[in-house]
């Protein structure tokens, strides 16, 4: 017994001719190359924001202890202002997928569904 375990339909999309077609199409091309162009630069974008935020916590503690209001200082201001970003990252991708990705997607399926009927 192997503790290797198998997404249920592993083994039928390795074998399965409509997917393989599907998988060559260009709505699943389009689909890749959709879903990448907002993932890779923003993920990229995120984690240059989130080590500057760091290299500045370490590298910068005069700038970063920089009194803004009262007894908020630039560190809290920017340490905040990574769980906007964040939640503003989730939202834009929301949106994103909903527009552009959702409906490539929905496209396939429908064709994969017609064409495994066949």
């Amino acid at each position: 017994m192997t503790a290797h375990t198998h997404h249920p339909h592993e083994h039928a999309r390795r074998h399965d001719p409509v997917y393989d077609r599907l998988h060559e199409s260009d709505d699943f091309v389009a689909l890749r190359k959709a879903y990448r162009g907002f993932v890779f630069p923003a993920t990229v974008a995120f984690l240059a924001w989130y080590l500057a935020y760091v290299l500045l916590s370490s590298f910068a503690h005069d700038f970063m202890s920089t009194q803004v209001v009262g007894h908020v200082n630039v560190a809290l201001v920017l340490g905040l202002l990574q769980f906007v970003s964040t939640f503003v990252i989730a939202w834009l991708y929301s949106r994103y997928s909903t527009n552009r990705l959702d409906p490539l997607a929905k496209r396939l399926v429908e064709r994969y569904d017609a064409e495994s009927e066949d």
